[in-house]
């Protein structure tokens, strides 16, 4: 069992993690014992979840129509349209 020593630390050694290497046991002194078991993500295209929910496929085609029609904001946009009187009740 590998003692852990620093948040840099913990974080190299997951950055080392593989499917091969997918199990690491460490200890951080003064919190305990521990197990951390890599899992790989299921790697889904976008067009898989759209074939699977309806809704989603509709919601990106009007979301595409108002883009091309100029009904669109950019996040930067979207933010700085914001005041904090949006988010009072």
């Amino acid at each position: 069992m590998e003692k852990v020593n620093s948040p840099e630390e913990l974080m190299e050694n997951i950055s080392n993690m593989s499917r091969d290497n997918s199990v690491y046991h460490f200890h951080i002194p003064g919190k305990g014992k521990f197990t951390l078991v890599l899992q790989e993500e299921e790697q889904r295209s976008i067009q898989a979840d759209v074939e699977s929910n309806p809704e989603l496929k509709v919601m990106i085609e009007q979301s595409r129509k108002e883009f091309k029609l100029g009904k669109a904001l950019s996040t930067s946009e979207l933010l700085k349209s914001l005041s904090p009187e949006d988010f009072r009740s």
